[in-house]
């Protein structure tokens, strides 16, 4: 069965509804990814509170990649056949019964239970914001839609961090308001999407007929140049990763920062300046972005490195900086040469491939950081994460420079 759009007539009426729809979804998107971060600054409490290790709090942090990857393989066209409102309000309602979870936690299980709850609802959600943005929008400017909803994405990274590391450090139960805010935004929100417009006009039986087959493939044709987007989107989200899990430790441990308020505020510093260079950079072609980001990720893990032998905060913030410039020319830059390289009839496929590799970044990494923190001492662990990544960069940028059209 074809998609059936909505017709949005020019009158101002409909005009309304439009931009109102855009705000709905974009802050749909918004709300869900705050539910990623909302625990970065609650780790080092957990971590006291049921005396778990450095291993542990990793492998929490990396089963939210459990639901990204389930949201994504299985559930990734859901929206495309049963309509975007239908799938936004499923992934609002998972959001909400993995924040409940987290409100009542008293264990570790839970906190994985969380986790996974968490980023299937992101999954499911954000995939379906970004396809309703862009029909909202139209044809006429793309570029427009996935500013609007990478800026979206990471203003709520940036703001889920903030609040929770407020509330964690002013308000009363630590552990239990950040969660009853955040419920309380996604019940605002599940109520806005009743009067959102839908742009996927699907029958109630078509729920009966969801195909949950799942489909990720990179073409022999384009492998090769596939190396350097795939690489490029993997290193920009262990960066994000390092500083969702484990800046927060390292505040308090290496640089004397106890303050959740603190380790809020440098996670939003990284989400904000994302956002502006993605914002910014419109001009800049996507392969140069790629190319720049690939480049400054080198200095950027140095930069974190250098802050932590050296116990200072004023380094933390530059790194801070410099590896939002990477993330955001990266990730911008190497979805959009995925885009372009991907035949048309493949696209979906190879994007899915592209986010497989987000995902893995988002994971792997923090886990071996974990272990060898663990094991042997966290500055160590900081240098092996910094050589992994400069190694990766290398990589990349030799793939890109040989490979990838200008």
């Amino acid at each position: 069965m074809a998609t059936k759009h909505y017709s949005i007539p020019s009158h101002s009426g409909s005009e309304f509804a439009k931009q109102a729809t855009l705000a709905i979804v974009a802050g749909l998107i918004g709300v869900l990814f705050a539910g990623s971060t909302l625990v970065t600054p609650l780790y080092v409490i957990y971590e006291r509170q049921f005396g778990f290790s450095q291993i542990t709090l990793t492998l929490i942090y990396a089963a939210y990649v459990i639901g990204n990857l389930a949201a994504l393989l299985v559930f990734g066209r859901v929206s495309d056949q049963i309509g975007r409102r239908r799938t936004a309000l499923t992934a609002t309602v998972v959001a909400i019964i993995g924040a409940l979870v987290f409100l009542f936690a008293h264990g570790v299980a839970a906190l994985y239970v969380g986790r996974v709850l968490s980023g299937l609802a992101i999954g499911i959600g954000a995939g379906t914001g970004t396809a309703w943005i862009s029909e909202l929008i139209g044809e006429t400017d793309k570029s427009r839609a996935t500013v609007l909803a990478t800026a979206a994405n990471f203003a709520g990274l940036g703001i889920g961090a903030l609040i929770a590391g407020l509330l964690a450090e002013y308000a009363p139960h630590p552990l239990r308001m950040p969660f009853i805010v955040y419920v309380t935004a996604l019940l605002l929100i599940a109520i806005a999407l009743a009067f959102a417009r839908e742009t996927v006009l699907r029958p109630l039986d078509a729920l009966l007929r969801i195909s949950l087959r799942p489909r990720a493939a990179v073409p022999a044709a384009v492998r090769t140049a596939f190396v350097a987007p795939a690489v490029t989107g993997f290193g920009a989200m262990a960066l994000v990763a390092f500083f969702a899990a484990l800046v927060p430790s390292m505040l308090a441990n290496e640089l004397h920062q106890t303050s959740h308020a603190v380790a809020g505020a440098v996670f939003l510093e990284l989400a904000a300046v994302v956002a502006i260079v993605i914002a910014l950079t419109r001009s800049l072609s996507n392969r140069a972005a790629m190319l720049c980001s690939l480049g400054l990720m080198l200095p950027s893990v140095a930069l974190i490195v250098a802050a932590q032998f050296r116990a200072s905060m004023a380094l933390m913030i530059a790194a801070t900086m410099l590896c939002a410039v990477a993330v955001g020319l990266g990730y911008r830059g190497s979805l959009q040469v995925v885009n372009q390289i991907a035949p048309e009839d493949r696209r979906a496929e190879i994007v899915s491939a592209y986010f497989i590799c987000c995902f893995l970044g988002n994971a792997l990494p923090v886990i071996g950081i974990g272990v060898i923190s663990t094991l042997a001492s966290p500055r160590l662990a900081s240098l092996v994460f910094a050589a992994m990544i400069a190694a990766f960069a290398v990589v990349a940028l030799g793939f890109g420079l040989k490979y990838t059209d200008r």
